[in-house]
């Protein structure tokens, strides 16, 4: 049976989300972050060298990286749902950019502001303090910030166009693109953004999403 390695708060639950959606049996095996460190537990490097989630076992193979292993899983059990037909057409193009753009440009910005707000307000010796965070806040008002308006208007004007990523039509995009949504609501304001915050409550209604919350337990991104 397939097996999904799941971490809670994590990028593994759009892949229960797309089992969910898919209709497929799977055994979930849970692993929790370090309270302190929010860093995934050392017991999934025996699973993946890299010790990160989400991973899959399927069939003897073990697949990383959420997009690689939604991809697989459609072309698997999909049947032809969830993605345009094989092809060179504007709708696989589509598809095919947004399932790239999620990791490859969406997330880098919201993980740097992440890491810019540890930064400002980590424990470190007084008279270190007053640079970093300086250099904290240099960093979200100079870079961040900017880019953050960037992506998420862009994503706005997007999603004006049509209800989902690829067009009219639900597919694996618009399971790939959930997390970084999810996670510039909480971070970053982007449930201010009308089309991204009706995005947002168009996949939260999915009983598939339903379902998936049920399986993987709290997450913090579902609010």
């Amino acid at each position: 049976m397939l097996t999904v390695h799941h971490l809670n708060n994590s990028r593994s639950q759009r892949v229960l989300w797309m089992l969910e959606e898919l209709g497929v049996d799977y055994e979930l095996k849970r692993y929790q972050r370090d309270p302190n460190t929010m860093l995934a537990p050392a017991e999934l490097r025996a699973v993946h060298p890299l010790g990160k989630s989400p991973v899959i076992t399927d069939d003897g193979m073990t697949i990383a990286e959420s997009g690689a292993i939604i991809e697989y899983l459609v072309e698997r059990y999909g049947q032809g749902r969830f993605s345009p037909p094989h092809g060179v057409s504007p709708e696989r193009v589509r598809y095919s950019y947004w399932m790239h753009y999620a990791e490859g440009s969406a997330m880098p910005p919201l993980l740097l502001k992440l890491v810019a707000r540890r930064i400002g307000s980590a424990r470190m010796p007084f008279f270190v303090r007053p640079v970093a965070r300086r250099i904290a806040a240099t960093m979200q008002s100079s870079f961040i910030d900017p880019q953050l308006k960037l992506h998420f208007g862009y994503i706005e004007r997007e999603l004006s166009k049509s209800e989902w990523f690829v067009g009219d039509q639900f597919t694996a995009a618009d399971v790939q693109m959930s997390f970084p949504l999810e996670a510039a609501s909480k971070r970053a304001g982007a449930k201010e953004l009308p089309h991204v915050r009706a995005f947002l409550e168009r996949i939260h209604a999915r009983p598939a999403y339903q379902r998936a919350l049920e399986r993987g337990g709290k997450y913090d991104y579902a609010d």
